[in-house]
């Protein structure tokens, strides 16, 4: 469960400290090089709830091995990618063959608290929200090791031995799930709505091309988006057996929250990670090696903190105090410059590493609590959906501010939008009373008693 739940988060921070050594190997601007972040963002939020769809209904084995076979195969077409646009589709592959290690892992915690009777596997979710939000923090320190040992393909071939640990430990360990028995409605296929399925990835695909470009000339995009939205509703209003069950979200008040929680906390966790890590290379002058080394306070703080809280079921807290965090660290990015001292730099990581330590592992358990359990495995993709989106939102972002280097002007209106979007995120938690019960033990749903709808 942990090999597969990393293999998305390592490739989505990794690559941070690569971006500045691929532009120059390509001769690519960061606006282009933001591709190779987008295109596995892209990649991954449309497909994570599909696979986790999947999983609900085939069970995790066939869609790990799958999906852990193309993160092998993207790790190779990365290697030996001859120019930029190969390797955005490496991203790509890679992105769609991550999808399925997260869901994997909720579908099993769910089926196993189930089958033992045990309704809060506080420590299980603990050891998965720590190894996905650690291995997302050490990402550039290990990507910059890489890049000083291998150069940035380094980076690429890294995915081809864990590919490989996937692939046998998952024919060694995951259950096999027998297909769904045939009804007279015809073949498991048919419980699968490919129509809704296309019609939620059109309307993603839509959106997040504006978001990468979002000019007056693109005015089709968002049309587009809208209309593939409203298509998808009048289809999932209809379906049988609904791709994402609109009638059971939309009354779900709070798991709908914890998903704009996730978009918004996420757009300032990227926005930090990517543009915060590009300016120590550009904007302050350190090798990628060394801005990997640079952000290893952050990795440290993290894994304490979610060490400490982690078998602590409430929930509320930890988010209010990840919200205040972020905008701290927002706040401490104003005043750097390109002679800041290295015990700044090192302040600044120590307070992010509060919030990526707490938020990650809030919300994780917020979607345990909230959802559907027989949605448990697309629940959980959505939630990585959610987040993708909130780390498109900041390429997108990073892309503008850094429009051709990423220099300390470009890194203060950064770090303003930054303030704004986890100023809402602090807002929206403090004025959530469902969260007040959510996790603790007045408000501790088992798998067996259903779905909160405070």
């Amino acid at each position: 469960m942990i090999l597969g739940s990393i293999l998305n988060p390592v490739n989505s921070s990794i690559v941070s400290v690569a971006l500045v050594p691929i532009g120059a190997a390509f001769g690519a601007p960061p606006s282009q090089t933001a591709w190779l972040v987008s295109a596995l963002y892209l990649a991954t939020s449309i497909g994570q709830p599909v696979v986790g769809r999947l999983i609900d209904l085939y069970g995790p084995r066939r869609l790990f091995l799958a999906g852990t076979t193309l993160v092998g195969v993207a790790g190779l077409v990365g290697v030996l990618a001859p120019n930029l646009g190969v390797l955005v589709v490496a991203r790509v592959l890679l992105g769609f063959g991550t999808c399925a290690g997260y869901p994997a892992a909720m579908y099993l915690i769910r089926s196993e608290a189930e089958r033992t009777g045990r309704g809060s596997p506080a420590g299980v979710l603990t050891v998965i929200a720590v190894s996905t939000q650690t291995i997302a923090v050490v990402g550039p320190t290990l990507g910059g090791l890489l890049i000083a040992v291998g150069g940035w393909r380094a980076t690429l071939a890294v995915n081809i031995p864990l590919a490989a640990a996937g692939l046998i430990m998952g024919m060694w360990r995951l259950p096999r799930t027998p297909l769904p028995e045939r009804t007279g409605q015809g073949r498991p296929m048919a419980r699968l709505d490919l129509s809704g399925m296309v019609l939620f990835a059109a309307t993603l695909v839509a959106l997040l091309l504006f978001l990468m470009s979002p000019k007056a000339g693109h005015w089709y995009l968002p049309a587009l988006a809208v209309a593939a939205a409203a298509g998808f509703a009048f289809r999932e209003s209809r379906a049988a057996e609904p791709f994402i069950d609109l009638g059971v979200l939309g009354g779900n008040v709070p798991l709908l929250l914890t998903y704009l929680r996730a978009l918004l906390a996420y757009v300032v966790s990227y926005s930090f990670l990517y543009g915060y890590t590009q300016w120590l290379e550009d904007g302050r002058g350190l090798s990628a090696s060394q801005a990997g080394l640079a952000l290893l306070p952050m990795f440290l703080t993290g894994i304490v903190v979610s060490s400490l809280t982690g078998r602590h079921k409430e929930i509320r807290g930890k988010l209010l105090v990840g919200a205040a965090g972020q905008v701290a660290a927002c706040a401490l990015l104003l005043p750097l410059h390109r002679g800041s001292a290295v015990w700044l730099l090192v302040a600044v990581a120590i307070v992010c590493g509060v919030p990526q330590g707490l938020n990650s592992l809030a919300l994780q358990n917020s979607v345990y609590y909230q959802a559907d359990p027989a949605r448990i495995g697309s629940s959980a993709g959505l939630l990585r959906t959610f987040m993708y989106l909130g780390a498109m939102v900041s390429s997108a972002a990073s892309g503008a501010f850094f429009s051709r280097r990423a220099d300390t002007g470009g890194l203060h209106h950064l770090a303003w939008f930054m303030l704004a979007v986890g100023g809402v995120f602090l807002l929206i938690t403090v004025l959530d009373r469902s969260l007040r019960r959510a996790g603790t033990d007045k408000d501790d749903l088992s798998p067996r008693s259903g779905v909160s709808q405070t």
